[in-house]
C-alpha cells in the first residue's frame, strides 16, 4: 500500500466548497483513496488547516477532526529528521520553498511517501514525487 502525503491546501480545499481548488481537491482525495494509498497529513500542515476553524469556534474544528477520522488520515509529527530535512531543504530552495512547505516535503521525504499532494503549484524541482492538484505533477 502505497503512502500519500496531504498538504494543507488539499484539506481546506476540500471542506470549504467556495475554495477556488474544492472539486478538483474533492476528485484528487478521491483518487487516491479508490488506489487504497494510506494517507498522512504533517502535523505542521494539520495545524494550518486548523487555523481557520479555531475562528469559528470548536464545532468547525470537530468537523476537521472527524473528517480526517473518516478518510482515514493520520497526522504525522515533525520528527528531528524531518526538521533537518526541511532545513536543508530551505537552505537548498531559499525563498522558492518556504519552511511550512519545507516540512510538509521533508516530512513526505522521510516516510517514502510515494506521493506529496498538494494544491501548490509554486514549489520547485523536489526529491520527491509532488501531484498538484489542478495543475501538473512534479518530481
Amino acid at each position: 500500500m502505497a503512502l500519500t502525503i496531504l498538504d494543507a491546501g488539499v484539506i481546506i480545499a476540500v471542506l470549504d466548497s467556495s475554495d477556488t481548488h474544492h472539486s478538483v481537491a474533492r476528485e484528487a482525495l478521491t483518487q487516491v483513496r479508490s488506489r487504497g494509498d494510506e494517507l498522512a497529513i504533517p502535523a505542521s500542515a494539520y495545524a494550518e488547516v486548523l487555523v481557520g476553524p479555531f475562528r469559528q469556534g470548536a464545532g468547525a474544528v470537530a468537523k476537521v477532526d472527524e473528517f480526517l477520522a473518516a478518510l482515514p488520515a493520520r497526522v504525522e509529527p515533525a520528527t528531528r529528521e524531518v526538521a533537518a530535512t526541511a532545513a536543508r531543504l530551505g537552505a537548498q530552495h531559499g525563498p522558492k520553498l518556504r519552511l511550512p512547505d519545507a516540512l510538509v516535503v521533508a516530512t513526505a521525504v522521510e516516510l517514502g511517501a510515494a506521493v506529496l499532494l498538494t494544491t501548490d503549484a509554486g514549489w520547485p524541482s523536489l526529491p520527491i514525487h509532488v501531484a498538484v492538484v489542478g495543475g501538473s505533477a512534479t518530481s
